[in-house]
């Protein structure tokens, strides 16, 4: 099997993992009573308190531990997540819930306007959602649920119904995010690549004027600690950003010019200190994503040698424009501020879940992982979000330096994926007794598993459900010479 069938593929013999009648305490038995607690009906929230809405790239974290208990469950987590898709191709990056009051989370949809300000990008009229989005892992998840139960996807005709919306949401990724013409697509805003205040970021948001304090109020300190969450400086220029966003009415690329101009800005909204980079994960997932997208279309009979073709030509964009082969790991580009950003983030090894990555590419970046910048094995015994030895570098305070649960999981599959397979079982079992230690929490201190954010969290748990799921004892990490 080659690595892109690695990749996206799993065995089609689906092994029942949750017993109901198993014992009360069991591993799968307590990361399943996780989603049921944090299922609403249609979909899963991250967390009931700190995160009360539908949040796109969890649902399709959600859905890859979903398929393992309910593959139709899973079907619908992203059937849902996809009906509140934009006319423009967009998947919005928080679906809202009418039924949670507006004070529960901030920014919240009065925030957004999406049905209004979104009006010309084709935002919906009967669903509130936000007007940004977040990384693509939506096909290689829609994918992975097809696998768990193809005769329930067929029957319910699944890949049919979300292909053409994912091609949608990967054409606009495609066509109006490359904003730096290299071929890869540009967030314009942190949350939109998920890790909200990565020092890579902070270079960027320097030339944001933040928001004022008192013209918003923090919902997440009320479920969080202040020193675990990112600083009221970082969240007056995210909310800025937003704004500015909203108030051009969500355009992108030429149309986002167009409505800077209107306002006395220039075509990059210098005018409101504009904000546009270009991210490995965000990118690697996209990718990933392409791959997974080919299958589904050969499995519904489409063409598919083009979508695989077109990774391989990202693959290669991401190699050239984001690869330091001093730093043996990927960089964000600044748009903006021109180059290369010199922090080193998680971010930057996420990228080792692709196929085609150069073999001294691969070698590289897990040479980096096993160093004294991530200490993977050695100081650390899960991936921390952000460099050691950086100076930025906070054990507790979000995306500076925690370890995460789904960049655990993005770095074991890569490592399975390129054969480093010692590697991948010893990351897969510390994120697994992390995991069930920390009562399943959103992220952890990297050196001593202690739980940060949010306990009982959604992707984590959906994720431990995917890593005891599997097999490790074929060459390849799965049952029958096939990956998950």
């Amino acid at each position: 099997m080659d690595r892109t069938a690695q990749l996206i593929a799993r065995p089609t013999e689906h092994t029942v993992v949750y017993d109901p009648a198993a014992p009360p305490g069991s591993p799968h038995v307590r990361a399943a009573e996780v989603l049921e607690r944090n299922w609403t009906g249609t979909s899963t929230v991250p967390s009931r308190g700190l995160y009360p809405h539908q949040w796109s790239w969890d649902s399709a974290f959600i859905a890859i531990g979903l398929r393992h208990v309910s593959p139709r469950r899973a079907q619908q987590e992203l059937e849902t997540l996809l009906d509140a898709q934009w006319g423009d191709g967009r998947v919005p990056h928080i679906v809202f819930n009418p039924s949670v009051p507006h004070d529960a989370y901030f920014p919240s949809p009065d925030f957004w306007r999406s049905s209004t300000a979104g009006r010309a990008a084709g935002a919906p009229r009967t669903v509130q959602t936000s007007g940004i989005v977040q990384p693509p892992v939506h096909a290689l998840a829609a994918w992975l649920v097809h696998r768990a139960d193809p005769g329930l996807s067929r029957a319910r005709g699944f890949l049919a119904k979300v292909y053409p919306r994912l091609a949608a949401w990967h054409r606009y990724l495609l066509h109006r995010r490359d904003l730096g013409g290299g071929g890869l697509v540009s967030v314009v805003h942190p949350w939109e690549q998920g890790m909200d205040n990565a020092p890579a970021w902070d270079a960027p948001l320097a030339r944001i004027t933040p928001a004022p304090a008192r013209s918003f109020r923090r919902a997440d300190l009320d479920h969080g600690a202040a020193d675990d969450r990112p600083t009221d400086l970082d969240y007056g220029r995210y909310v800025r950003l937003a704004a500015d966003y909203r108030d051009g009415g969500y355009a992108d690329g030429a149309d986002r010019g167009a409505a800077h101009r209107a306002r006395g800005e220039d075509a990059h909204g210098r005018g409101a200190g504009g904000f546009a980079v270009e991210d490995p994960a965000f990118n690697a997932l996209l990718i990933a994503s392409e791959h997974a997208l080919a299958r589904i279309a050969h499995e519904l009979g489409a063409q598919a040698t083009a979508r695989h073709a077109r990774a391989e030509r990202l693959t290669s964009a991401l190699v050239d424009r984001l690869w330091d082969p001093d730093e043996g790991m990927f960089l964000c580009r600044d748009l903006r501020g021109g180059g290369l950003i010199r922090e080193r983030g998680v971010s930057g090894l996420v990228p080792l879940i692709l196929p085609g990555l150069p073999r001294d590419v691969v070698a590289a970046v897990v040479r980096t992982l096993r160093g004294p910048h991530f200490g993977v094995g050695t100081a650390t015994r899960l991936v921390p979000s952000y460099d050691l030895l950086g100076e930025a570098f906070d054990p507790h305070r979000y995306w500076r330096g925690p370890a995460w649960f789904n960049t655990g999981w993005l770095i074991e599959r890569g490592l399975r994926l390129h054969g480093r397979l010692q590697d991948a079982d010893a990351l897969r079992e510390a994120v697994l007794g992390t995991a069930l230690a920390s009562d399943f929490a959103e992220y952890v201190d990297p050196f001593t598993g202690e739980a940060c954010g949010a306990t009982g969290f959604s992707w984590t748990a959906a994720l431990t459900l995917d890593l005891l799921h599997h097999d490790t004892t074929s060459s390849t990490g799965t049952k029958g010479g096939d990956r998950r």
